[in-house]
Order: C-alpha cells, then structure tokens, then sequence
C-alpha cells in the first residue's frame, strides 16, 4: 500500500500523478474522446465513470435561494426570512472594480480559454510538483461555477453537500463536462454574474449583493476597489479571510487580491498602493433573519404566515414541496396585518401585562366580512431565553399554537343563543335558573342523548343570582343554569352544529364533544384566532369568513417575478341577519350594563363577552365593533396557575375575571386600532327586558373577596369541580409551554368553563 504522509494526506508522487491524471483528463475533455475509467495512471476512484462521454451533459440549473420579505398590509417590512441570504441582481447592478476582481483572483485567464484552462492546469501541476503539495488549483470560474451549482442544489442536506464537494476524479470529470455545456450556453458575461450570484462570501452572506449589505451596508454596484478587492478574496476560504473576525488576515488577503489586479491590468501599481493604504472601511450589518426579528411583536404572525404557507395545498401538494419553495425564497409576501392596528395590540398588552408574570396574554383582531387578521400579538415574547417562547397562543396547534388551545369559559354562551334562536326560541325567552340545580337529563345529542347519571350539578356564581331570568338579562349577568336550561330545551345537536357554521373548534382540531359543559359553559380548549373569527359573524350580520393572513405573493426567480395564487377567505352563511342582530344586541347590554361594563367603548358602536374558568385558571373578552372583532385570553400556557391573588402587570388582584384582565387589553388595543376609522351602527333589535324590579342581592360572592362596587365585573362561574365525570379520556402530554400539563385532563369537557 502506497505510504501516506504523517498529515494523513497523499504523498508528493500521489499528488503529481493526481494532477498529472487531471490533465490529461483535461486533454481527454477538450478532445472529446472516451476516457476509461481504470487508466495506466491508476485513476479509478469511488465516483469514477465508465466513460467521460456518457455523462449527462445537460446542467439543470436550481433557482437560487433568496431572501423573502414579509410585509405588512400598506408594504411596511415586517421581517425577512432566508434560508441563503441572497439577492440576485444583474451583472450591470455588480460594480466593474467587484467583475475585474474576481476574475483576477481566481481566473485571470477566464476572457482567453474555454471551459477548462489545460495551460493552467499545466501550470498547476508543475508548480505542485515543485513543491511536493498542493499549493494552486486549476478549476476556471466556469468550473467553480458548476461546483457551486451542486452545493446549492444540495441546500442544507449534509449529506448531498458532501457529495458535492467530494474530491474524486468521477465528480471532477463530470464538472468539466458540464462546465463546456455551461460556456457554451451562457456565455462569458452570463457565467460571471452568476458566479456572483451564487458563491459564499462568508457571514452568511450568498452572492456578492448580501455581501456587500453584510460588510458594507452598500449596493454592490456602488463598491470601490479595495472593498471589491476585499471580498474578492473572501471567496477562497470565507473563513480563514473573515474581516469580521480576522482583520489581520483579510487585509494581507485583500492586498494579495489588488497586486494581482495590478499585474493583470486592471488597475495601476499606484492604484493598488493606494487601495492597500487604505482600512478595510467595514460597515457591519448583521443579518436579520426571521420571524424573531419582526417589528411590533409581529413575530407570531410572521411565523404563522409560514405556517399557513407550508401547510396550504395551493404552494405545492405536500409539505415537503411547499417547503423547498418556501426555503428557496426570493418572495416578496403582502399580509392582511395592519401597522396600526399590530401597534395597539403590542402596545395594550405591554401596557398590561408583563412577560415576566406568571401568566401570559393574547390578542387577536381581524375584519369581519374579509376575514383578513389585522393584529396578533402575545405577552411573551418570540425567542428561545427566560420569559420568552415559540408557541403561538393566538392560533391552532396545527400551525404553530398551543396543544389544545384554552378553556373559553362564558365566552361560548353566544354560540348557544344563536342556535337556540335559530331553532325559533324567542329572545325573550325566560327560564326558572335557580341558583344551583342538577344537571337537565337526558339532553339529546346528535346521536344518543347524554346522561347524567352520576347526578352532576352545577351553579351560578352568586347565591344572588336567581331566576327567573329572560336572556338579556341572563347573557348581561351570564347565568350558568340559564343556558344550561336552554341547552337541554333545544338539545346539543343544533349547538354543535351551529360550531360547525362558525368553524368553532378545539385547538388541536378536534370537533367539540357534545356534553353541556362544551357546549353551554366552554370548557375546552379554543385559540384566540377561532374565538375573533367567530364572533366575527355576528358583526357581519350572519357571515363568517374563514381568516387570511396572505394578500398576495410574488415570487422572484433569478431576475424574473411571478405572481403566486394564495388562498382566499370563504365566506358562508352561518345564521340568518335577525339572529345575529339579535345576538348583538344581547351582547351590547353585556358591555353596557353587564360583566363586559369596563371593557365597553365609549365612542362607538361595541358589543362582546367575558369568559372565566374552572378555579380562574383562564380569563377571556371577546368582543367586536361592526368593522372589528377581537378577542384576549389571559391564563397559565400550563394551565398551572390559578388566578387568584396575583399581580399581573404590576396591579394585584384578588380575583381575576373576564371583564377585569382581558377586558381592558381589549379595549385599549380596540381603540387603538380603530382611531381615524369609520364608526358604523349595529343593526339592533328591540328585546324587552325582564321583570327589573326583582330583588336580588348583588353583592354575595361565594369566592369571596369580590369588589361589591362591581357586581357585574364578570366574577361568575361554577366552581364546584363536578365537571371531573364529564370527561371522556383526552389527556396532556406532560405539561411544557402551549399543552395541558400531565395531570390536566383534556378532552370532551375539560374543567366547568362557563365564569363570566
């Protein structure tokens, strides 16, 4: 066996028989002639091919990967994502000095030879000979080129990159080949701009436009000679010449690079003492890459708007196409967020709730009648520290959110209403809600009536509160056993389907289970996002609309755009103009008079709903204006912390509740978001209201410490744990940011939901 040296490397007669071999590979190339793969040298290889001629001589070229630019709804940057930072431009757009220097550095010859320079390969071979190791190469730009050409069709598989960079003779001669079919096809001029365009200039910076932003915040076209010099020389090893990191080296690199443009005519001897004279003149940019970047707390949005992308058909048919189109990039994505409205929210929650609290908060606002998301946002920041996260509570677990999503609480009475008035039910309707009271039974469901035949009760959240109640009255003050009595009058199927109608779902994507704490008190989990598109379709008067986040793609390919189909909102009838007048006019009294009184507004027209859960442990306002509808939810990601005696953005509170938290986050970031814009009226009806003269005492409070100066604040709910039998098996999965901890079960009915 042939000795190695002491470095592990070929020995001096290895490497001049190697380049010996490659050039008369190089002859064999411009000759065209069948080259065996065993010869006298000894060049068989792993990689080796039968014969130079039957390999493919057809270079398919990918489209380089790019930056993508996410913007906001009036073309304001959000963010810019990149798998390459990359940004293709026209060989016109390079500055000559960059053209004149790359060529000088690595192919001096490039304008005088063809695809391969047998007089420099030559010229390598004996120089290496000489020098008993490999001191210069031989590959022409065109070569390179190729090679590069591989690297990026490879993308970030380690596998396939190692197979592009191998050095065996089979990859070598297969290079050369499709480096004469390149300089035939392309052309010099052509091969030079992309050759710019693709090569690595180090600090994750492809193509020598990111370059010149990286290291001189400037256009390539606008470089001098000595910064052109510069990154010229990077190019040999992006690591070893770092300007970044190794200023010493890179200087000695970018003089070598300006003595050769010298000695080939480019520039002046003077002008190259000159240009090494002078400093590197670095004007760093660091790249900005990703969703954690975005402006405004717009980083969840940003990445929900990938989301969306991977995982619409309409991008390609399976995640993994539309992943390679979202990692080539070059896409320039117009969402439906407004800059206006993605302020307030920001700023509300900020206002009131900090991220360092044991509980977080979030927000969503969209547009009824588009389904368009004009805000998200989170207590929580985007990243990967303390006091930060991933997990998008706004939205499904499916594309970014939590688990299951969190309990809704009361927050799902208006669901209820409007199938019980679309099943004729007048709006006057009265029932007896006692204070407490077992659960009606049995309910018919869709199928087979549920039971409770483990004697389940439940209970309103004030010994006050007693019947009878008609429903205004009863949604203002959200009377548990009220809506528990219409569920069983007009069964769960109509309620469950009116879900289906207004894509009421779990967070995991379930349906809902058909059991009334589901469906009468919201005790399963619901993202921010389903909750605003829902009660959206009482602002639109009956319509819901599915959300988008994406107004329009173009998409650029080398140096030509194209505009990409996006998904559009689906509008659909979900209950007739008069229930959802009528639902607004319910949920108006709620903020006028009712447990949403301090999340009301008070410059136009507004209605809504509060929600609290089982032992405090979420909170929710859901609320709209004709043109807006948002909804917050405050609570432990965990479900792990209970509301109580808490301080929550530096104000303590004994209690937490719908109308106390989320309520005003809600109203602040509603008038924020709604400042300048239109005020439309609420197409109201008339509802009698019940008998006022009944006397009831407003301030008991079972969980005591309730503020008796706001009776109506939202302090309801039935905290009696008798939900437990209304399980039916759905679990955590250990807890953790965004899931129901291990000892939480979660599936049909999970918790008692139904506090205001």
């Amino acid at each position: 066996m042939p000795k190695k040296r002491s470095g592990g490397g070929l020995s001096p007669t290895q490497q001049a028989a190697k380049f010996l071999g490659v050039s008369v590979l190089a002859g064999a190339v411009l000759a065209g002639i069948a080259l065996p793969a065993v010869g006298a040298l000894g060049l068989a290889a792993k990689g080796s091919v039968e014969s130079f001629d039957a390999l493919p001589a057809n270079l398919k070229t990918p489209p380089l990967s790019q930056r993508t630019a996410i913007l906001d709804a009036e073309g304001g940057t959000i963010a810019t994502v990149y798998s390459r930072d990359r940004t293709v431009v026209d060989l016109k757009d390079i500055s000559p000095y960059m053209q004149k220097a790359i060529v000088a550095i690595e192919d001096s010859r490039f304008y005088e030879h063809g695809a391969v320079d047998l007089k420099g390969v030559l010229r390598a071979l004996n120089k290496n000979a000489r020098s008993g190791g490999v001191s210069e190469g031989a590959s022409t730009l065109t070569q390179q080129y190729v090679k590069n050409v591989f690297v990026e069709e490879a993308g970030d598989d380690p596998t396939k990159v190692a197979q592009a960079t191998q050095q065996t003779i089979g990859r070598k001669i297969q290079e050369l080949k499709l480096a004469i079919q390149v300089e035939e096809e392309l052309g010099k001029k052509k091969i030079l701009e992309n050759y710019l365009n693709i090569t690595f200039f180090g600090q994750q910076a492809y193509g020598v436009e990111a370059a010149s932003q990286r290291y001189f915040s400037k256009h390539a076209k606008d470089l001098t000679v000595q910064e052109a010099a510069l990154l010229a020389g990077i190019v040999q090893s992006p690591s070893r010449y770092d300007p970044v990191n190794d200023e010493a080296e890179a200087t000695k690199r970018r003089n070598v690079v300006l003595t050769r443009m010298a000695q080939v005519g480019d520039i002046s001897p003077a002008q190259a003492e000159k240009a090494k004279k002078a400093p590197l003149g670095l004007k760093v940019s660091k790249p900005k890459n990703g969703c954690i970047t975005a402006v405004n707390d717009a980083s969840f949005f940003c990445d929900y708007v990938r989301e969306v992308f991977l995982s619409e058909p309409v991008f390609g048919k399976t995640r993994k196409d539309r992943a390679k189109v979202w990692n080539q990039g070059g896409l320039t994505i117009r969402t439906t967020l407004d800059p206006q409205a993605q302020e307030s929210v920001h700023q509300s929650l900020k206002d009131h709730v900090n991220k360092s609290d044991s509980v977080a908060a979030a927000s969503t606002l969209v547009e009824p009648g588009t389904g368009r998301i004009v805000a998200m946002g989170q207590s929580k920041p985007y990243g990967y520290g303390k006091n930060e996260t991933e997990i998008n509570y706004s939205v499904d677990h499916a594309v970014g959110g939590s688990n299951y999503g969190f309990p809704t609480g009361s927050t799902f009475k208006p669901f209820l209403a409007a199938a019980a008035l679309e099943e004729n039910v007048p709006a006057t309707k009265e029932y007896s809600s006692p204070y407490d009271m077992d659960y009606p039974s049995p309910i018919q469901t869709c199928d087979k009536p549920w039971i409770n035949d483990s004697g389940y009760r439940l209970e309103n959240e004030n010994e006050s509160e007693v019947g009878p109640y008609r429903l205004k009255e009863a949604m203002a003050k959200s009377v548990n056993t009220y809506f528990v009595q219409m569920l069983a009058d007009i069964g769960l199927c109509p309620v469950a389907s009116m879900a289906d109608k207004l894509h009421v779902h779990q967070g995991n994507g379930d349906k809902l289970p058909q059991n009334p704490s589901a469906l009468a008190l919201g005790s399963v989990g619901m993202s921010p996002l389903t909750m605003a598109s829902a009660y959206a379709t009482f602002a639109s008067r009956g319509m819901y609309c599915t959300p988008v986040a994406i107004e329009s793609i173009t998409q650029k390919v080398g140096n030509k755009q194209k505009s990409l189909e996006v998904p559009k909102s689906t509008c659909s009838r979900a209950m007739t103009e008069k229930t959802a007048d009528s639902v607004n006019t319910l949920l108006q009294g709620v903020v006028d008079s009712g447990t949403g009184k301090a999340a009301g507004l008070s410059d136009r027209a507004n209605a809504g709903k509060t929600g609290t859960t089982d032992e405090r442990k979420n909170a929710w306002f859901v609320g709209y204006t004709p043109n807006m509808s948002g909804a917050v939810w405050v609570g432990s990601a965990s479900q792990e912390v209970e509301m109580k005696d808490i301080t929550i953005g530096g104000v303590y509170h004994p209690l937490v509740f719908g109308g106390a938290v989320p309520g005003p986050i809600w109203k602040d970031a509603m008038t924020g978001a709604l400042s300048g814009k239109d005020s439309p009226s609420f197409n109201l009806v008339d509802i009698p209201d019940g008998d006022k003269n009944k006397d009831k005492d407003k301030n008991k409070d079972k969980d005591k410490g309730r503020d008796e100066d706001k009776p109506d604040d939202g302090n309801n709910g039935d905290d009696d744990g008798f939900i437990a039998g209304l399980t039916n098996g759905g679990t955590g999965d250990g807890g953790g940011d965004g899931g129901f901890p291990g000892n939480l079960i979660q599936g049909p009915g999970n918790g008692p939901g139904g506090r205001r």
